[in-house]
């Protein structure tokens, strides 16, 4: 399962373009999407899903020129409705420019296909009341959005955030990975469940 990771937009928010056999699931857009369009046509990929790990406007910028240009649909997850219509999703907040509207479709957790590929939805909230991680177990890769990244942790301070819920989702669910999952998250480099589960400061001591 090749992917390409593009940050875009005003927080350079990690955006990934998956595929394999001709179809292909972005999963966030946090900008203009031009360089993942791009991609697509010059690879012959049709877009297949628009999947988000949450809805705060950083991950959102680019979702509705995508869907505009390949008809994908949009998958978000349920219980982060309640921050539609909040600055924290909708932008706004902190001088930063609005979402353009999209129109999404509820996200189940759980085993998921998108494009063909096979998928488990985990449910990793905290950072967001809703947050999602997407585990390609053929893969052994999984998107954390702003859960878990390399040495860290999303942030809670958010509407709907909570501490304890992330870090119960990281050691629970995310640690609970086999150690050489890559772990792909929503800014900065990508790591690894081990050597998060060995080294990350926030997290606990979890060898």
């Amino acid at each position: 399962m090749p992917y390409s990771v593009y940050p875009l937009g005003p927080l350079e928010t990690n955006s990934y373009l998956v595929y394999k056999d001709g179809q292909a699931v972005v999963i966030d857009a946090g900008g203009d999407p031009a360089p993942i369009l791009h991609d697509l046509r010059a690879k012959g990929l049709t877009l297949a899903a628009i999947c988000l790990t949450h809805r705060h406007f950083d991950h959102m910028y680019g979702v509705a020129t995508l869907v505009k240009e390949t008809g994908a649909p949009v998958y978000s997850p349920v219980h982060d409705a309640c921050l539609i219509g909040t600055e924290s999703s909708d932008g706004g907040i902190w001088g930063f420019p609005l979402v353009p509207a999209f129109e999404s479709r509820d996200l189940p957790t759980g085993p998921q296909v998108f494009g063909g590929m096979a998928c488990t939805v985990l449910d990793t909230p905290g950072h967001t009341p809703g947050g999602v991680s997407y585990y390609f177990p053929d893969e052994k890769a999984v998107f954390t959005g702003d859960a878990l990244f390399y040495r860290s942790l999303g942030r809670t301070d958010f509407p709907g955030g909570d501490h304890d819920t992330l870090l119960h989702s990281i050691r629970k669910v995310l640690f609970a990975l086999p150690e050489e999952t890559a772990v792909l998250p929503g800014h900065g480099p990508a790591t690894s469940i081990g050597n998060e589960r060995r080294n990350n400061p926030f997290c606990g001591d979890f060898v």
